[in-house]
């Protein structure tokens, strides 16, 4: 059975509460994300391996596959 990947997460801010509907990279993790509205640099909760599994709502493409993030 193939699992559907969903790619497009909206990320909340944690400083300011903006949130943004953002599509995943499936080929690297990201980082870093700066929110447009304050400007602040997000960056994973510890044991996190991108920002979209800390502050999106899915997970990141190779966590939902249960694969190995970066």
């Amino acid at each position: 059975m193939e699992i559907k990947v969903i790619l497009q997460s909206v990320i909340t801010c944690p400083n300011c509460g903006h949130q943004k509907e953002e599509t995943m990279p499936t080929d690297a993790c990201q980082y870093f994300y700066e929110c447009e509205n304050c400007k602040i640099i997000l960056k994973p909760k510890q044991g996190d391996c991108c920002v979209y599994c800390s502050y999106g709502t899915f997970h990141c493409p190779p966590i939902q596959e249960n694969k190995k993030c970066c």
